[in-house]
């Protein structure tokens, strides 16, 4: 047995309230990777609805790795929410048209992030909000309901309004070889076979599962 069919909407039966992500979005911009899941009691099927201010004419793309875990009501906030704020107001202004339109700014007179990037096997807490632009590392854990500004290390806990890091997870040393090792993209059969070092703490047992 390999797991479960990351083709799956609801890789767990008789349980609809976990649901792989990228089996049930639609935009080309949400990119995400196999067997990372929202966990959500009422509508695990449409994650998208977390997803706000993702215009399409703005182009920029949430992408999520592998083995990613998000809690019920994540949310990501996109560039379109920017609004422009060089000058004294930044009240939208040209959106309600009627002669308003005359002072359409250029895009490139929005602030723009860039895109959003979650690692792999990323815990993503309860009600978390995550703004544009934001690059998460591999490994992290971000607590429930914080609010992410900035990027977050790999391997680092973050909590807060803004979040902050709280704690890393392992020593530096660690750190870089398991970021060496990414076994999230080892081949599945490869992962299931070693899912008991993987869930462990035992670095040199981890390697030798590499160099299996």
């Amino acid at each position: 047995m390999n797991g479960p069919n990351p083709q799956s909407a609801h890789p767990m039966q008789g349980f609809p309230q976990v649901c792989y992500i990228k089996n049930t979005v639609s935009s080309p911009n949400i990119i995400v990777g196999d067997y990372s899941y929202y966990d959500d009691p009422v509508d695990s099927e449409n994650f998208e609805r977390n997803v706000l201010y993702h215009f399409p004419f703005i182009g920029d793309k949430l992408i999520i790795g592998r083995f990613c875990a998000l809690a019920r009501d994540v949310k990501f906030i996109m560039n379109g929410a920017n609004h422009k704020m060089s000058g004294f107001s930044t009240y939208p202004f040209q959106i309600f048209g009627n002669g308003w339109e005359k002072i359409m700014p250029a895009m490139h007179e929005f602030p723009y992030k860039g895109d959003t990037e979650i690692g792999h096997d990323v815990w993503i807490g309860y009600e978390a909000l995550i703004m544009p632009g934001v690059k998460v590392g591999n490994g992290a854990i971000i607590s429930a309901r914080s609010v992410v500004t900035a990027d977050v290390p790999a391997y680092a806990i973050v909590g807060g309004n803004p979040a902050r890091v709280i704690r890393q997870r392992f020593p530096d040393e660690t750190i870089q070889v398991l970021q060496e090792l990414a076994w999230w993209d080892w081949p599945i059969e490869k992962i299931s076979a070693s899912l008991p070092q993987i869930i462990a703490a035992d670095l040199d047992a981890l390697r030798r599962c590499a160099n299996r």
